[in-house]
């Protein structure tokens, strides 16, 4: 068997260049604008893109092409990367870091699904892993040495992992129909009142009779901040759910790292199922996750804060609305402008929710519970095919596999 040269992504590339420095615009003022935000979530939404003003001459320099790999270099996600695929009018942010494959030298379906892949993303921890605030240059991203079979094997490779990617993708999108049903639901109940009953239901100043108007921090049994440590790839403790673990579509509680700490804080940052955590520093402040599912303990970082309710029913309605572009929004107008956005608890507890009575609450609970534990059992899914096709990988790269 040959064995395939093995090169750094900076010998196969066209070029590796930095982004295009400028202020995100929520108008069509020019092309799309990727920041790393848009690019950690399993698969980039060019809708929520914003857009940016640029000059024609930084377009041209700057305009992103399909084919194009482009990697997080700063921050928590410094290593996520993602192919493009297909994509609008855009050019791509000074966090990230471009890599234009030379279409001579190797294709770039397979360069992108192993960048994609954590087997890079591990790469990249190894050289910068451990700094509070890590950064990786252009010359660290594109030190990554990988194996350059024949293209035809390439093809075949990407054929195969393509395979995996349909398999996830198709459960993504029934994932997304499902989150849709339910908060379409909440929206019929909740924002229109069109909750069962409302014909007979008395309304004064937007309020059902017996229900309830208040804020997020009236409504939890406990709001807190999370815990300070330093995570761990070794299995020295709970897992330890931060910023960047809550930023995807689906929490992939396979990659979220481990961390030491003494029994007595572990006690007191304990995740329970029906737990809501928030993010509340940075260009992702807002962003909200609902534990539905708990494979093992785990404990929460201290840029989250948590919300805990006594009752499930709660839980879940308050989980809707956080999840929502609607809580987002609140709590950007109030933190948003600054450079870097900060919320304390007080922010991410002020927006108003309303509590229906206890039996809307329970036929709530009623239509929406399953629809919840499908999408569960998707995630469950999404989960073995992802570490199914993390571990064919190396294999497929190295050639142990013959394809």
């Amino acid at each position: 068997m040959t064995t395939a040269p093995v090169k750094s992504l900076a010998e196969i590339a066209e070029f590796v260049q930095y982004g295009y420095t400028a202020s995100a615009s929520e108008h069509p003022v020019g092309p799309r604008f990727l920041r790393i935000t848009d690019i950690v979530p399993s698969q980039i939404d060019w809708d929520s893109v914003p857009y940016c003003e640029i000059d024609e001459k930084s377009k041209n320099k700057f305009s992103l092409e399909t084919g194009d790999i482009v990697i997080a270099r700063t921050g928590a996600t410094v290593g996520y990367a993602k192919l493009i695929r297909d994509n609008p009018e855009s050019v791509f942010a000074s966090y990230l870091v471009r890599i234009r494959v030379d279409h001579q030298l190797a294709d770039p379906g397979y360069i992108g699904r192993i960048v994609e892949s954590n087997v890079y993303k591990q790469f990249v921890m190894s050289r910068v892993g451990g700094a509070a605030q890590p950064n990786a240059n252009a010359k660290v991203l594109s030190a990554f040495r990988l194996p350059i079979p024949k293209r035809s094997t390439q093809s075949r490779i990407v054929e195969i992992l393509s395979a995996y990617d349909d398999l996830i993708e198709n459960n993504r999108r029934r994932i997304q129909l499902l989150e849709q049903a339910a908060r379409l639901l909440y929206k019929e109940w909740f924002v229109h009142l069109r909750f069962p009953g409302h014909e007979h239901t008395p309304i004064i100043d937007g309020v059902p009779a017996g229900w309830e108007k208040v804020t997020l921090t009236e409504a939890a049994e406990s709001v807190s901040y999370g815990l300070t440590a330093s995570s761990s790839t070794e299995e020295i403790g709970p897992k330890f759910l931060r910023i960047t673990d809550i930023v995807p579509e689906i929490l992939d509680w396979e990659h979220v790292p481990f961390c030491k700490a003494e029994d007595k804080k572990i006690e007191k940052n304990q995740l329970r199922v029906g737990d809501i955590v928030v993010a509340r520093t940075g260009a992702t402040v807002g962003y909200a996750k609902r534990i539905s599912d708990l494979p093992q303990d785990a404990v929460f970082a201290s840029y989250l804060v948590r919300f805990q309710f006594a009752e499930d029913n709660i839980s879940l309605i308050a989980g809707i609305f956080m999840e929502s572009s609607l809580y987002k929004e609140h709590v950007w107008n109030q933190a948003g402008g600054a450079a870097q956005p900060n919320a304390n608890a007080k922010v991410l507890g002020s927006a108003s929710l309303l509590i229906p009575s206890m039996g809307i609450r329970a036929q709530f609970h009623l239509a929406v519970a399953p629809v919840f534990e499908m999408r569960d059992k998707l995630v469950r899914q999404i989960r073995y095919l992802a570490k199914a096709r993390d571990l064919l990988l190396p294999r497929l790269m190295s050639g142990e596999l013959v394809v």
